[in-house]
């Protein structure tokens, strides 16, 4: 089991009290003593002021590892949620440079920490404060049909992008794909991302746990990236991450904590 997979277990095994510590507890339980650089120069954390809706709100970072360093993992962290590791981000092939966005869900208004580790094992912290809507998410009943979700459970639309804000059906989007200057994959997945806390309105039943485990990002046939998922990730979440210039296949696979496995293609035209 990942440190995430324990973070998770151990949230929701403890009730709120993990969920509901300051930062400094949720720190020891992930990195013990292990010094942070705090509000290094090198993360940012990108989040809005207010989310506008709890049920999906899209948060993301940018790194840029000091000089002669590279990237090798990335940890989001919700810290008022249930489950306060939001994703976290393994990086197969080390990077200079990394960027993700990704739909979550919050339970109420919370302290945020992106967190990422380099090769040369630095920690570098990124923290911010998000204010919400008041609607409490990551309890709520889902928004979609439940047996139209599981008929469509893991499917992905992927596509490249020539950056992680372009829209993914733009026809600048598909030029910048046939010309080969892409920067980013997006992912966009179907999934119910059932919390375990939900109740089902008519049986009064709590639905079962039913959330992403971990997803495999391969770009030209070699291992990219691996993110572990959480309850804290949005019903339908869609992730974009930044990719290297040059690539021009992304094969993905999804693995939910019920052993559903589903995987999706895509390539620039002529590959």
């Amino acid at each position: 089991m990942t440190r995430l997979a324990l973070a998770l277990a151990a949230s929701m095994l403890s009730g709120p009290a993990l969920a509901q510590s300051t930062w400094p507890d949720i720190q020891s339980a992930l990195y013990g003593d292990a010094p942070l650089v705090v509000q290094s120069a090198h993360i940012t954390l990108d989040a809005p002021y207010r989310a506008t809706d709890d049920a999906r709100t899209v948060l993301g970072g940018h790194i840029v590892a000091p000089p002669g360093q590279k990237i090798t993992t990335v940890t989001l962290v919700i810290d008022e949620n249930p489950a306060p590791v939001a994703a976290e981000f393994h990086l197969a092939a080390p990077q200079a440079e990394f960027a993700f966005s990704l739909t979550t869900r919050l339970n109420g208004q919370t302290p945020l920490h992106l967190v990422a580790l380099t090769d040369a094992g630095e920690r570098h912290m990124a923290e911010a404060f998000l204010k919400t809507s008041g609607q409490g998410a990551c309890a709520a009943p889902p928004g979609t049909d439940p047996v139209a979700a599981l008929a469509n459970l893991g499917e992905m639309e992927l596509a490249f992008l020539p950056d992680l804000t372009a829209p993914s059906k733009s026809v600048n989007t598909r030029l910048a794909a046939l010309s080969g200057k892409v920067h980013a994959l997006d992912v966009d997945i179907s999934h119910p991302s059932h919390s375990g806390l939900a109740m089902d309105q008519i049986s009064l039943l709590f639905t079962p746990l039913r959330v992403v485990d971990e997803l495999e990002i391969n770009l030209d046939n070699a291992p990219y990236l691996t993110m572990t998922g959480s309850i804290s990730l949005s019903e339908n979440p869609r992730l974009r991450v930044s990719i290297p210039t040059g690539t021009t296949t992304a094969n993905v696979t999804l693995r939910d904590t019920d052993g559903t496995t589903t995987s999706a293609r895509t390539s620039l035209a002529a590959y």
